[in-house]
């Protein structure tokens, strides 16, 4: 079972659009609480990969060696979301700010994170072309049915996934995943990632998913690092 467990969330709820040209959400400051117990969090979980590569050593060779040493390697990821990434430009405007804070929260009440983002990303190639991506860091025991749990989400706002099918990861490793969804203008490429350290998606109007697969490959080689 993941650390990352994913919050439930009533099915019936009516999603609210993703429009660029909203008014800006404005986002509290992080009660100093809640920091303290995330860091505490954070500070069990390494204790657990700790005592998983001890594990590891006392094991040998095997799957559950090969499992352990992955989740140690993996579970201390950082992500960045720099100005300039795979060719693509930050939006720093308000309404994408706007869309990001939304997309960020919307994305962390259904999944406990040590850390969340979002970013839009505008592509030079035509202004209905953006990219908008979210997610964050956490501990994950099972990265690809916690990632298949997240796609099951956006079915329920959005309507079905269609063609979901996995790609490859990259050398960061982990699994890679990308479909079709439907959206407010229309149908649009939506892929995710996750590892033992991390579950990030994207959303990607006007770009098959293959294309929209290998776009987030290197998006993701160029804002990961362990």
């Amino acid at each position: 079972m993941s650390n990352g467990h994913l919050s439930e969330r009533a099915v019936n709820e009516a999603p609210e659009p993703i429009n660029l040209t909203d008014e800006p959400i404005r986002l509290n400051g992080e009660d100093p609480a809640l920091k303290t117990k995330r860091a505490d969090v954070r500070a069990r979980r390494r204790r657990v990969a700790w005592l998983l590569a001890g594990a590891v050593g006392l094991a040998g060779a095997g799957a559950f060696g090969t499992v352990g040493w992955r989740i140690f390697q993996q579970q201390d990821a950082t992500i960045a979301s720099p100005a300039q990434v795979a060719g693509l430009t930050r939006d720093d405007s308000e309404p994408a700010r706007s869309t990001a804070d939304y997309l960020r929260n919307g994305f962390a009440a259904n999944i406990e994170l040590d850390q969340s983002f979002g970013t839009v990303y505008r592509d030079p190639s035509g202004e209905r072309r953006p990219v908008l991506v979210f997610g964050g860091t956490t501990l994950l025991w099972q990265p690809e049915r916690d990632l298949d749990s997240l796609f099951g989400l956006m079915a329920d706002e959005t309507g079905e996934v269609r063609g979901l099918r996995s790609l490859s990861p990259g050398p960061l490793d982990g699994v890679l995943k990308c479909g079709t969804t439907n959206g407010v203008g229309g149908e649009f490429a939506v892929c995710g990632w996750a590892d033992h350290g991390s579950v990030v998606m994207g959303l990607f109007p006007d770009h098959p998913a293959v294309e929209a697969g290998d776009l987030f490959r290197k998006m993701r080689n160029e804002m990961q690092a362990r």
